[in-house]
């Protein structure tokens, strides 16, 4: 039987120390939570009665974090935990984080300030006892995500408890309980109070830890989905050409393909998303539903619905890639010899072919296309898809030629019919150099 993480080890070891000079400690949150679920937490944390100075007296390896808020971090080797004294909160004025806080003792008055029953639960990691204020247990059992108290009151004081809500309905595959859907979707449109950092990070966990369809159907049910992402909301009620698309409108394809991932990147993710975010825009009826100039368009949409979003310039870049040769799967088997190895060696090429995997299994069926690329995947060495060159620019300049901008057309063509099977030899690269230029 396997032992404890590394992480675990070092939270039993601070309650157990903590106890030793007399203090109270447990583990807490959502550690507890998955704990009792049967899932493997990510990281533990603690809450006692010491104050934080204490704290980092008893352990050297610690700093602190929030110190205004009573939080240390405590290290050991790679594993970190985080210990916070148990405190009451003052008023929260700026939809973010209390005015400040006092320290307490009782740890009915620490889970009680917290956000949702659920992650209000407290453990001796020791005895497994569960100490349980706010009808933590009960919730988990009936699957519900509930706010402590009175729900308006808990998203008034940090708005971004209203995403918060949805990503754990979303990973755990629970349903938000009813008044609190119902103070989300009254407080809805705070989340735009909400810095665009700490938005992203939310979102991309909804997107990325499992449940992500589920995870935008709550945005979408609680009104926060048209306050982050119109362009996305815009999708629903976009119908699309049966014969290509008989689930129905791009709202309900994009689901299906979040619905279809497992374990994705935040850039797949994203380029499932908003693969089709530029349909709404380029929609028209002629001889039948089309969408022409949609890629373009999405990578237009993309491009600034991302930035807005303060995602990372090699996110943005990764995830208009996916959008703008998401289209050009239907081509392949037509493709000419260069052209095809020219896209299969396209950098993470697998991030491609998953996002049209999931696009053809949530519309017309058909994996043809798919197939037929990954049958050439497996029949190229990759010497061939991407052979060494021929000849480069300093054999032009070698044999006499002046650099300019037909170099690199040129060579283009060359390594074009390299890829062809044309030409194999620089010989024969040198004399359609001679011949063009």
């Amino acid at each position: 039987m396997d032992g404890p993480t590394p992480e675990r080890a070092l939270a039993q070891s601070i309650v157990e120390r903590l106890r030793a000079y007399g203090h109270t400690a447990w583990f807490v949150g959502g550690c507890v939570r998955d704990l009792l679920l049967g899932r493997k937490p990510k990281d533990y944390d603690v809450a006692t009665s010491a104050p934080p100075d204490e704290v980092l007296r008893l352990f050297p390896r610690s700093e602190p974090v929030g110190a205004h808020f009573g939080v240390v971090l405590v290290h050991e080797n790679s594993a970190c935990v985080e210990v916070a004294t148990f405190r009451s909160d003052f008023e929260y004025r700026d939809g973010r984080r209390p005015e400040g806080v006092r320290f307490e003792t009782d740890p009915r008055e620490d889970a009680l300030r917290r956000d949702f029953t659920i992650n209000a639960l407290m453990m001796d990691p020791f005895s497994g006892e569960v100490l349980d204020f706010a009808g933590g247990r009960e919730d988990l059992e009936a699957h519900i995500i509930r706010a402590i108290g009175d729900p308006e009151r808990r998203f008034r004081e940090d708005h971004l408890r209203l995403l918060r809500a949805v990503r754990f309905a979303a990973r755990l595959g629970f349903e938000i309980e009813q008044s609190t859907l119902e103070a989300i979707r009254a407080l809805a449109p705070a989340i735009q109070r909400v810095s665009a950092e700490r938005v992203r990070d939310e979102l991309a966990r909804i997107l990325t830890e499992g449940g992500a369809r589920h995870g935008f159907e709550l945005l979408d049910t609680a009104g926060l989905l048209r306050d982050i992402l119109p362009e996305v909301a815009a999708m629903k009620g976009v119908q699309q050409p049966p014969e290509f698309h008989p689930e129905g409108d791009v709202w309900t394809h994009t689901l299906m393909m979040l619905e279809g991932m497992r374990n994705p990147t935040i850039e797949l993710a994203l380029g499932v998303l908003l693969h089709d975010v530029g349909k709404p825009d380029t929609f028209r009826v002629a001889d039948r539903i089309r969408f022409d100039g949609h890629v373009e368009k999405g990578v237009e949409i993309a491009r600034g619905l991302l930035g807005r979003m303060k995602f990372s310039n090699a996110v943005v870049e990764s995830v208009e890639e996916l959008i703008a040769n998401h289209m050009k799967f239907k081509d392949a088997p037509r493709m000419r010899e260069s052209r095809l190895k020219r896209f299969i060696r396209m950098p993470d090429f697998e991030e491609h072919m998953e996002l049209h995997r999931l696009d053809c299994v949530s519309s017309h069926g058909s994996l043809e296309n798919y197939e037929f690329v990954r049958r050439k995947q497996k029949e190229t060495p990759p010497e061939q898809l991407k052979p060494d060159p021929l000849i480069t620019g300093k054999d032009l300049i070698a044999a006499g030629y002046k650099p300019g901008p037909m170099f690199g057309v040129v060579l283009s063509e060359i390594e074009d019919a390299q890829l062809e099977g044309v030409i194999a030899t620089r010989d024969e690269a040198m004399a359609m150099a001679r011949e063009r230029l």
